[in-house]
């Protein structure tokens, strides 16, 4: 039985990407669906309702501050690093190396 047109598989495109369309700013960019825990998500929306935006908008808003967050903790570690590296001193440089694994592998 030949398959209705909507249920056709889509090709060319990457799963969770939708087409860019431009929003009302004049700003365009790709639209990703995500799925939230729903521990998450009611965290997510909390904040939405606290700073009057839309989860959309909230779960921009909270990824944005993420990423800068962590390339701020890189900063920091490299700085502190830069300033320790004259020191010889091998707990020093074991705790930095057990902070650096952390930074980077997220653990």
């Amino acid at each position: 039985m030949p398959q209705s047109e909507g249920n056709t598989p889509r090709r060319g495109r990457k799963a969770g990407l939708s087409s860019s369309k431009p929003n009302r700013r004049g700003e365009s960019g790709p639209r990703y669906t995500v799925g939230l825990p729903s521990t998450v998500a009611s965290q997510v929306e909390r904040y939405a309702e606290t700073v009057d935006a839309s989860m959309s908008k909230a779960i921009a808003a909270l990824v944005r501050l993420g990423l800068e967050s962590q390339a701020n903790r890189k900063r920091e570690f490299f700085k502190r690093l830069k300033e320790n590296l004259a020191k010889d001193d091998p707990e020093e440089q074991d705790r930095m190396v057990d902070e650096f694994r952390a930074l980077i592998l997220g653990r």
